[in-house]
């Protein structure tokens, strides 16, 4: 049975996309639903439902499947960022929940869970986009303290994407027709460099900031030291080591689906310059 009663399940809902996709939905009058595995940490938006369940493990999501008609879906465990190994199983709970469309927002390489979305027989819409802005945000504490950005790769391209336009392309296509077995690829308007990137955030927050590269091991290291796991480490530092030629090519795809241009890089500082004061 296929239910269409408007409740959309969002997972991740209490990150930095999912949140996102959580309020636009709601901005836009559908009944929503927060999937989290921390309830009692849950801050989602006033009109929203919180729903327990691990993405991980299949089986706890029954009750916040129920009388779903859409779900937003990652491709990846929040908690370490590793690719979720559960598609088939997951596949099989959603199909028997009778939800309509998924959306499934992935890394840019079918993995176990977009296929297995696709294997049965749901209607998918994936987003392949390429690097969030929200990124630029692990900067703030070493712009704060030194005025100092440090990344390996500096002269790695990248067609940065604002996270509400990554959310206001979910909520179109958990919520419209004509999206079902659709590859979108999304990016912002523009492509910058590290040493580009450094320019625009010291303009938007007055100061000027200096650039510091780092080793490719360097840049492995930080990031088991943040809790990540191997396979997310070698999948990050690999993206930015040799990154598909999506991640730095502007797509029409965010204009043509929102009806105005991709907000820029700039928009993204000025709306959070404030922590990197």
């Amino acid at each position: 049975m296929i239910n269409d009663n408007g409740i959309v399940v969002v997972a991740g809902a209490t990150g930095n996309i999912g949140g996102r996709v959580v309020a636009e939905l709601l901005r836009r009058g559908h009944r929503v639903r927060g999937l989290t595995r921390n309830p009692e940490r849950a801050r989602l938006p006033e009109g929203a439902e919180v729903a327990v369940g691990d993405l991980a493990d299949p089986a706890s999501l029954g009750p916040a499947l129920a009388g779903a008609s859409a779900l937003f879906l990652l491709t990846f465990d929040a908690a370490t960022g590793a690719p979720l190994r559960s598609g088939p199983e997951l596949a099989k709970v959603v199909a028997e929940a009778g939800v309509r469309r998924v959306t499934t927002l992935w890394g840019g390489e079918t993995g176990p869970v977009e296929q297995a979305i696709a294997d049965a027989g749901l209607a998918q819409t994936t987003l392949q986009a390429m690097e969030f802005m929200s990124n630029t945000m692990t900067w703030a504490e070493s712009v704060r303290a030194e005025g100092v950005v440090r990344e390996a790769f500096p002269e790695m391209r990248s067609a940065l994407i604002h996270d509400q336009d990554i959310a206001e392309v979910a909520a179109r296509t958990l919520t419209e027709d004509g999206h079902a077995g659709r590859d979108y690829v999304l990016t912002g308007s523009e492509v910058f460099t590290y040493a580009e990137r450094v320019r625009v955030l010291g303009a938007g927050i007055g100061r000027d900031l200096r650039f510091i590269e780092l080793t490719e091991e360097q840049a492995r290291e930080r990031m088991r030291q943040a809790g990540y796991s191997s396979e997310a480490v070698d999948h990050v530092v690999g993206w930015h080591a040799d990154p598909p030629r999506e991640g730095y090519t502007v797509d029409p795809t965010v204009e043509r689906l929102l009806g105005r241009p991709a907000r820029t890089f700039a928009q993204w500082v000025a709306e959070h310059a404030d922590a990197f004061r």
